[in-house]
């Protein structure tokens, strides 16, 4: 009984340990979106402010300016679609983390499960001991 209650631990500190890598990695995930949507708002707000000229422009830079608009257009189609797939990434280890914690209770539950039939295992074994032998281990004698 005591090595049922021992595997039921060690199950239930396997299962924490899942549970916890499995939050980290999604903390991780969450961060690595935030850091392309971040990217992308600056890249928004670099090419809103890239025609914001005092004066009057050349045609040369005007030129170079469009060219430059262009490019963080691009690179910024380019983020969506990383912001996309790591928001897919975020998603599916939210899933891992429900699914630890799900294993977690389980395990939880099976320990204290496991804790109390040796409890109740061990009442049954002293009740059933002769009334010397009890007064004897309680210390009554």
């Amino acid at each position: 009984m005591r090595g049922l209650v021992g595997r039921r631990q060690r199950v239930l500190r396997v299962r924490h340990v899942q549970h916890a890598m499995a939050v980290a990695e999604t903390a991780r995930a969450r961060d690595e979106a935030d850091g392309l949507a971040r990217n992308i708002e600056r890249l928004t707000k670099v090419r809103s402010e890239l025609f914001e000229t005092q004066g009057m422009a050349t045609g040369a830079s005007f030129a170079a300016m469009q060219e430059l608009a262009t490019r963080l257009e691009q690179a910024g189609r380019q983020l969506d679609g990383a912001l996309y797939d790591a928001k897919r990434k975020v998603e599916a280890k939210e899933g891992m983390t429900l699914a630890a914690n799900r294993e977690k209770e389980i395990a939880t539950r099976l320990k204290d499960r496991a804790r109390a039939d040796l409890e109740a295992w061990r009442e049954t074994k002293l009740a059933a001991l002769p009334r010397y032998r009890r007064m004897q281990r309680e210390g009554d004698v």
